[in-house]
């Protein structure tokens, strides 16, 4: 072998054992808990019907992860849900889980997904539930969400977002 080449090999060989600590030690594609962003909102109903309920979640690990299903301190049924648009009009959907991004956020909104309250507990704006998130890999999660009504939402995340 000659001697030139000796640098280039001994580089790769090095930069070899490094990856594999790096990735051995946790280095590469960590999966971290995600965590609550915020306060959560839950959308009154202006009549009789369903409610819904907008949180966020944020992913600081390098996996994404996975909403699975979510329970809460009241009656009412909860499912998952995604909106999707199809050209100018819209539909919406069960979902199964909704993922949560790698170093990215879920932020549930009336345009994605968000969570179906089937029947809602009678809730007057201001008042506070709390929600569990289960995941596919992290523990579960309690976010307090605060009911308001239809046209407060808006401005609420207006404020949030500012």
């Amino acid at each position: 072998m000659k001697r030139a080449a000796l640098p280039p090999l001994a580089a790769a060989a090095a930069c070899l054992v490094l990856l594999s600590g790096w990735t051995a030690f946790g280095g590469a594609g960590r999966a971290r808990p995600v965590r609550a962003e915020g306060t959560g909102w839950i959308l009154l109903p202006a009549g009789a019907g369903p409610a819904s309920a907008f949180l966020t979640v944020r992913n600081p690990g390098d996996v994404p992860d996975e909403l699975t299903g979510v329970s809460w301190d009241r009656s009412g049924r909860l499912a998952l849900k995604e909106h999707r648009m199809l050209g100018a009009t819209g539909s919406w959907s069960y979902a199964p889980t909704v993922t949560v991004p790698a170093r990215g956020e879920l932020a549930m909104s009336p345009d994605g997904a968000d969570i179906l309250i089937s029947d809602p507990p009678a809730l007057r704006a201001g008042q506070w539930a709390e929600f569990t998130l289960r995941f596919r890999r992290s523990p579960e999660l309690r976010v307090r969400a605060r009911a308001v009504r239809a046209g407060e939402l808006s401005a609420v995340l207006g404020r949030a977002a500012g």
